[in-house]
């Protein structure tokens, strides 16, 4: 164990930027703000940090539509911002991982602007062009997420180009090499700067098929996925062409290979594939990324058949990778409400599920709030920013939801901004304020870092291997074996009081000091409360 890289077993905690804490009165999170807050994060007990985007941007979609890959976006500070929080975070331990969006950039950004002027200028070929045909529409079938066409007619040119996501976000052709040398070197830029770690956004989505060959149509049984509104398009085909293409592989090894040249560094790819969890394991192998995580968790099913099933498809295929698990971000909805529509939250709901997440085997990623239980935020549709929502209303309210200031405090503006926050607080959020969470014991935020402090003593829970037992529903049963030490975890996932029949031969002696509520051994048979977890260790 002493040995393991930082980022084998880590608690990585997702900062959005926008919403974490606005430090001058403009209503957007920044990177002082950040920087002011990072005892807070380190408090918590986590590894790591993950900053979502703070580079040059037009902004329509929130940063992940770049300008400038080397420059800060004014509303968030400065470089010399960015250093201090770097700076700070290392002397409270924690890694620092950036987002880096390599897929695409903004339609402002200076390579596509000259490549959309002709078709023989030296950035020409940077970017997915195509000519329309012969009766003018787009090359082929292939869709955007964001709904519609994914091609965008340019006139100057004569010739359409692709866009996986927003029209404003065209995408590079990685086909070229000199877009894949110039993409290598801006993310050195950040390497040499001291980052620790990456988190590629929609890394399977660099390179298209040469051919432009149609994709073929999905039967409207299988038209499911995250995030989709029930009346996108998107979900109507198989994306075998737009994206994971096998060049994407060598890709991959020339990115490790420059991230090996900065020891100790760490790669941490987002995948959405046809086949996510067989795409995490082609490019967590060696030489390839050092984890790989996809929405598998994400979804509305929260039950313990579905958790099992899932982690076993992928412990099953998976020999060399290793997984990273979220069961919450900014792209969908808080878990608090996904998992437990309606009704009231119940309390430590949201801190139990982390706990289930932390004891899988893998890392795992951890979205602002979920240490408070935030439930997602219900907004109304004049206050939405999220283009994404918008185009969908009312069938999908897009992403804002999730994407509510951090309640700092439980004032009016949350202690998030001195001005008019970019996405209003929601009233049902300042009950669950850090300051008056602090305040009280047993408050999910302090049940959440006694649970991750008890976890780093736990070597089981951080490296070892998983099996699965088989357990009744609502129970999710499984033991974690590390270097000849097994724990038993079991997690009560309904709220009523449920009780398993130990299989012949496990008598687990309990571990203490999680903080969670907890079961009981009766005889042969384990007693657990709504919403209970049990932790033993086997001999």
């Amino acid at each position: 164990m002493a040995t393991a890289p930082w980022w084998r077993g880590a608690v990585i905690y997702q900062i959005y930027p926008r919403s974490f804490r606005d430090s001058d009165g403009d209503g957007i999170g920044d990177l002082p703000g950040i920087l002011e807050k990072l005892d807070y994060v380190a408090g918590l007990g986590v590894d790591a940090i993950w900053i979502s985007p703070f580079f040059k941007s037009p902004m329509a979609d929130f940063g992940y539509d770049i300008a400038d890959y080397r420059a800060v976006d004014p509303m968030f500070g400065t470089l010399e911002d960015f250093d201090r929080v770097l700076q700070r975070a290392h002397a409270l331990g924690l890694k620092v991982m950036i987002d880096q969006v390599l897929s695409h950039t903004s339609d402002q950004h200076p390579w596509f602007q000259q490549s959309r002027q002709s078709r023989d200028n030296p950035k020409a070929d940077w970017y997915v062009w195509a000519d329309a045909k012969p009766d003018g529409s787009p090359p082929n079938n292939w869709l955007s997420i964001f709904g519609g066409v994914a091609w965008q007619w340019e006139p100057r040119r004569g010739q359409y180009y692709l866009h996986n996501f927003l029209t404003s976000q065209p995408d590079l052709n990685f086909h070229n090499p000199d877009v894949r040398r110039a993409v290598l070197e801006n993310v050195e830029f950040w390497l040499q700067r001291g980052v620790d770690g990456l988190r590629l956004d929609a890394i399977n989505f660099c390179f298209h098929d040469r051919l432009l060959r149609d994709n073929p149509p999905k039967p409207p049984e299988l038209r499911v996925g995250r995030g989709f509104s029930p009346d996108n398009p998107y979900a109507f085909q198989y994306h075998w062409h737009n994206n994971t293409q096998p060049e994407n592989l060598a890709f991959l090894e020339e990115l490790r290979a420059l991230m090996d040249r900065y020891p100790g560094t760490a790669a941490l790819g987002e995948i959405s594939s046809e086949d996510s969890l067989a795409t995490m394991d082609e490019y967590t192998r060696a030489g390839r990324l050092h984890m790989g995580y996809s929405f598998e968790l994400l979804t509305e099913d929260a039950s313990a058949a579905y958790i099992r099933a899932t982690v076993e498809r992928l412990e099953a295929q998976m020999k060399e990778g290793w997984p990273c698990w979220s069961i919450s971000n900014h792209d969908v909805a808080r878990v608090a409400s996904r998992w437990h529509p309606g009704g009231t939250v119940p309390p430590h709901f949201a801190t139990q599920l982390s706990a289930m997440v932390c004891s899988l085997r893998g890392s795992v990623c951890v979205y602002q709030g979920e240490e408070l239980g935030l439930p997602e935020a219900e907004l109304p549709f004049e206050a939405l920013q999220d283009p994404y929502g918008i185009a969908f209303w009312p069938t999908f309210k897009g992403r804002d939801g999730c994407r509510t200031p951090m309640p700092w405090t439980d004032a009016p503006d949350a202690g998030f901004s001195s001005g008019r926050p970019w996405l209003p607080v929601p009233e049902a959020h300042r009950p669950l304020a850090v300051s008056r969470q602090e305040a009280d014991p047993a408050s999910p935020l302090n049940a959440f870092r006694r649970f991750l402090r008890w976890r780093r003593a736990q070597p089981a829970l951080v490296h070892g291997d998983i099996a699965f037992l088989d357990a009744p529903e609502p129970l999710l049963a499984f033991r974690r074996t590390h270097a000849g030490s097994a724990v038993l975890a079991v997690f009560n996932l309904g709220e009523r009081e449920a009780r398993w029949s130990l299989p012949d031969g496990c008598r687990p002696r309990a571990l203490d000091g999680h903080g969670l509520p907890t079961g009981v051994i009766d005889g042969s048979v384990l007693v657990l409360p709504p919403r209970g977890v049990y932790f033993g260790r086997l001999d």
